[in-house]
């Protein structure tokens, strides 16, 4: 049982961005992209971003997340205790 307590933990922590296709209020498609989480960073989701419109690539129209935390408000250097919530929404060119 601890061991699933232990793989279930680790899954969580190492999660991928995740995107979903949006309709913007101008009408046009969009791609919303989700790197929330302890183990990610803003640089998820623009390798997401990237990944997803490689060939012209992309213009942001919207971001929505916790700003990155000041070196002095960490404990020995990791952010702990706070939940990182971070957003993108894109179009490819």
């Amino acid at each position: 049982m601890n061991k699933l307590l232990l793989v279930i933990a680790v899954l969580g922590l190492a999660g991928c961005a995740t995107s979903s296709q949006t309709q913007l209020k101008n009408g046009q498609q969009g791609l919303s992209i989700d790197c929330s989480g302890e183990a990610m960073s803003w640089d998820e989701c623009y390798a997401k971003a990237d990944a997803s419109c490689p060939t012209k690539g992309y213009n942001i129209v919207g971001t929505q997340g916790t700003p990155q935390s000041k070196e002095s408000d960490k404990t020995l250097g990791v952010d702990v205790g706070n939940f990182k919530s971070r957003t993108i929404v894109v179009v490819c060119k």
